[in-house]
């Protein structure tokens, strides 16, 4: 029989077979010698029976929205062509419970799922309880943050519920609209109406992929930005959602051939989520075609017209045999000349702006206490800590009880015990809701009631009740101007990456952004579990990925909870023996009536810090300077009381929703605890005291009190000496209470340095795809810490005192030393930043291989004008202005020459680079860019209002860079 044409028949809706890549694919198909295409009108599916339909020996046909698949079913047993995607399993697809039957019953990793059938026929199949912080669904419990999504394929409003400690609320994903995929909505209840999957939140990094399989051999992958981050959908200049084409794991490759078998579909899309170091499914999609990639369009073409060849070439006695081609190539280009490629990012941060951290013990006997106390297990260890909404609410329930009863009585022990509920009770008002991160109640059981004074007799002590000991925390929390700074820190930060230069790297789809869609860019975040701390981060990652809307969302997916071990936290309750130690010999020295003497100094400073002999003189004698503070603290509430007086600032709103009432409770409490009942000083509330000026001096300086400026530069002359000789006097001390702080994140960081050039799973970007993207093969581990001063304190201490290196052989060295002695006080957003870069044209072996550089900035700038802040000597000292200092110790060149990978020491030490503070006050506007040897340059604007002198970029012929920064 003569050869004769093989058609392929286009069954779908106009939207679909007229689209642009299908047009594309089919002009390729068409390229076969012995296939011809036809397509069949809408008008025909829709209106014509199956038997008008023109006939065709293979059929492409697929449902989307209006098209009618019970005839092309019919038409498919009429005609019988072979069927590119089976219509059948199309029914399936349609219904989420049927996709993830299929997947489970395939051994697919998919999320921990249960389905609600809202179904009178199917009562045992829908019960749902509902609590603040999970659902219980048939038996099966989902902690927040979950996801919730209706059974129905077709129907995109997917919802994600995030937990109170969060925030709480929803986002609510869409079919895209315009520039939207999802938005924030406040509302925390699940949807009463109608049949939904509910399934655990997989905690990606912010992006999915999505899956394209042609056959099951064929697998292009590409990811796009998450739409649960923050709702807004990236476009290129065409208005296309932004992707990037990523490499698939050889198991992710397995599912992808599972899946299209699975499901009979030749050519099928699906979602994948990556996770805790996994690939789970998520959705199934049924056909769909990648856009905008011509490299796809030809490889969908050849793929489907060799499947189209291979089945029906024999039937038709066409002469075949399928090409066999050899394996694609991967070249990745190497990098050139001396460029050293960034390799891993560390940064260890301190939260930003938080309000005064406040606590208020009372001593409680009323039963309802102690059933609360029992309630939540209380006695099995003796304490208890109350965070959640539910349990402040009931501690609220019982102080406005008491506060009702003792309204009666008037004696002064219980006026004492009214003032302290009243406080309970206000302060557990405040803001009008639980945000759950920011207050919390402990109860610890006291057996023999309150411990007396020793004096007393033992007797007295054995007979009294039980009682509890209730400490209320609240405060420290990261304020509006908090968010601001880290926000601004983490678009700045964009800065220390390749080709993130100019305008704070502003322009999408460079350096930073663009690495990070592109999976190279290994971003992990880590904070501890207090809330200015995970607020602070949230907001930095916004900052940092051009993220926009909630914190809520970005905290979520974003950030990971370190909390284990220590990373981060510290049980601040606990002191070290070292620590009790220090402190005892800072209150001898401070309380001592007289000038500071020669031995005194040596007893206070014996690391002959700068800042701290300045603080010193400054003072002269502790406890003169003592009484000052304490007069000016008298005089200040007095004020304070004399507002409150005055009808007209009944009402008057402080920063941050505080009242003047509030205000007076936090100097009153102050008052109390600093002068004690034998006339002497307790030091330990100077960091206090400090704090609570600083705040008001920043945000509430519209009252105008008097003395507070006084204040602020006596109490920060004393927390200037006592903050930083509470982490230690001498330098063995300072070693000592360092190690006990950080040695889980000084060995996690040295494990991120190394894993950098082992780690070779991790996900890689497709080399075909990556013209357009420099150095496809680049990975930049990226790890930042957020955390408190504690850490950040610690962390310098190692770096300066561990012995990496010594200043008396290093300028370079001595200089960064000398310039952390100059800084005073570790203020909000600290940074503490570790680069390092390879050499991929060394021997591995070799000591030049890698290079380390350790850059700092002490944050940002304090209120006062101070004229004695320290300035660093720029991003990269070596590369000065002129050619003529390029003689200076410690040029990049010479600097090159000491990097190691086998002297671990060595290698974590070179170029510390030091900075001025960050301001967050002024701005300064930003420069346009100047080109610098191959990379952009951010040239630093004439006003010199203090900028990050940190960020640069890293250029090697030295002499043509200049030493730049960034105003803020």
């Amino acid at each position: 029989p003569p050869e004769r044409q093989i058609v392929v028949g286009i069954c779908a809706m106009t939207k679909k077979s007229k689209s642009k890549p299908m047009t594309q694919i089919l002009e390729r198909l068409c390229k076969f010698e012995y296939i011809t295409v036809v397509i069949m009108g809408e008008d025909v599916i829709l209106n014509e029976p199956v038997e008008n339909w023109p006939s065709c020996d293979c059929l492409i046909s697929f449902h989307s929205k209006g098209f009618p698949l019970d005839k092309a079913v019919a038409y498919a047993k009429l005609c019988k062509p072979f069927l590119i995607n089976d219509l059948d399993m199309q029914y399936y697809i349609q219904d989420r419970r049927e996709v993830y039957r299929i997947l489970q019953e395939e051994g697919i990793d998919l999320p921990r799922y249960a389905v609600l059938n809202r179904d009178p026929d199917r009562p045992e199949e829908c019960n749902l309880v509902e609590g603040e912080d999970h659902v219980e669904v048939n038996g099966a419990v989902f902690p927040k943050p979950f996801v919730e999504k209706p059974v129905s394929a077709e129907d995109h409003n997917v919802y994600i519920y995030y937990p109170t400690s969060a925030g709480g609320g929803s986002q609510r994903l869409f079919r895209k609209i315009g520039s939207r995929s999802s938005v924030y909505s406040p509302e925390s209840s699940v949807r009463k109406t109608g049949s939904y999957i509910y399934e655990e939140f997989m905690p990606t990094d912010g992006t999915d992929v999505k899956v394209y399989t042609v056959g099951p051999d064929y697998a292009h992958a590409e990811a796009r930005k998450s739409p649960a981050l923050d709702g807004k959908v990236e476009r290129d200049s065409e208005g296309k959602e932004i992707r990037y084409p990523v490499m698939l794991t050889a198991m992710e490759k397995l599912v992808a051939r599972k899946v299209c078998v699975a499901f009979k579909q030749t050519v099928c899309g699906f979602d994948l989520l990556r996770a805790n170091g996994h690939s789970f499914v998520c959705d199934v999609n049924g056909f769909s075609f990648v856009k905008n990639s011509m490299k796809y369009y030809d490889d969908c073409a050849k793929i489907l017209g060799n499947i189209i060849m291979r089945e029906l070439a024999p039937q038709f006695h066409i002469p075949w045999s399928i090409p066999t081609e050899a394996e694609d190539i991967p070249i990745v280009p190497t990098t050139s000349g001396t460029m050293m490629e960034l390799r891993c990012v560390i940064a260890v941060i301190r939260h930003g702006d938080r309000t005064p951290k406040q606590k208020m013990k009372m001593e409680v006997k009323h039963p309802r206490f102690f059933e609360l106390f029992e309630k939540y297990d209380g006695y099995k260890t003796g304490k208890l800590k109350l965070k959640k909404p539910e349990q402040l609410q009931e501690v609220l329930d019982i102080a406005r009880q008491l506060v009702v009863e003792l309204g009666t009585h008037s004696d002064s022990e219980i006026e004492e015990r009214k003032s302290k509920l009243e406080q309970l009770k206000s302060v557990l008002e405040m803001y009008g809701h639980f945000s759950g991160i920011n207050r919390k109640v402990q109860l610890t059981y006291q057996p023999h009631g309150h411990p007396k004074a020793a004096s007393e007799d033992e007797e007295a002590r054995q007979e009294s009740s039980p009682s509890l000991l209730l400490v209320l925390k609240w405060g420290g929390e990261l304020t509006p101007a908090g968010r601001v700074q880290a926000e601004e820190l983490g678009r700045a930060f964009r800065c220390m990456y390749p080709g993130g230069q100019g305008d704070y790297a502003g322009f999408p789809g460079c350096g930073l952004l663009r690495l990070h869609s592109t999976y190279r860019h290994d971003l992990k975040i880590y904070a501890s579990d207090e809330g200015r701390v995970q607020m602070t981060a949230a907001a930095f990652a916004k900052g940092l990925l051009a993220l926009e809307g909630e914190l809520t969302p970005i905290l979520v997916q974003m950030v990971k909870s370190a909390n284990m071990n220590g990373l981060l936290d510290s049980d601040s309750d606990s002191l070290s023996s070292c620590q009790h130690r220090v402190k005892a010999r800072l209150h001898e020295i401070m309380q001592k009536d007289a000038e500071f003497c020669e031995e005194d100094y040596g007893k206070l400073a014996p690391t002959g810090s700068a800042s701290l002999l300045n603080s010193m003189t400054f003072i002269q004698n502790p406890v003169e300077v003592c009484n000052q503070v304490f007069t000016l603290i008298e005089n200040l509430t007095s004020q304070i009381r004399k507002r409150l007086e005055d009808p007209k600032s009944a009402d008057l709103q402080l920063y941050h929703s505080e009242t003047l009432e509030l205000m007076l409770q936090r100097w009153t409490k102050l008052e109390r605890d600093f002068r004690m009942k034998n006339g002497r000083y307790d030091i330990s509330k100077i960091p206090d005291i400090y704090d609570c000026i600083k705040y008001d001096v920043q945000h509430n300086c519209a009252l105008k009190l008097e003395g507070t400026a006084e204040l602020f530069k006596l109490s920060k002359a004393l927390a200037d000496v006592i903050i930083p000789q509470e982490y230690g006097i001498n330098k063995e001390e300072k070693l000592e209470i360092a190690i006990g702080y950080c040695l889980p994140l000084i060995k996690k960081i040295q494990l991120d340095l190394q894993r950098t050039h082992e780690d070779e799973s991790v996900n890689k970007l497709h080399p075909l795809y990556s013209r357009g993207v420099l150095s496809p093969g680049r990975h930049v581990r990226t790890r930042l810490y957020f955390t408190s001063e504690s850490h950040v304190h610690s962390l310098l201490s190692i770096f300066r005192y561990g012995g990496l290196l010594d200043e008396n052989k290093d300028q370079q060295w001595k200089r960064a030393m000398d310039y952390l002695s100059a800084i005073s006080e570790l203020n909000y957003m600290t940074q503490i930043v570790i680069m390092l870069y390879e050499d991929n044209n060394k021997d591995p072996s070799s000591e030049e291989r890698f290079h380390v550089e350790l850059h700092f900035s002490p944050g940002v700038k304090g209120c006062e004008e101070d004229r004695n802040v320290p300035t660093g000597f720029g991003f990269r000292p070596a590369s000065a202005e002129n050619e003529d200092k390029k003689a200076d110790q410690g040029s990049l060149e010479d600097l090159s020459k000491e990097k190691s990978s086998d002297e671990p020491d060595r290698a974590q030490q070179k170029s510390p680079q030091l900075s001025e503070p960050v301001s967050i006050q002024r701005r300064s506007p930003l420069i346009r860019n100047r080109k610098t040897g191959s990379m952009e340059v951010l040239s630093e604007s004439s006003s010199k209002s203090g900028g990050y002198r940190l960020f640069s970029t890293y250029s090697r012929q030295s002499s043509e860079m200049k030493q730049s920064g960034l105003g803020t």
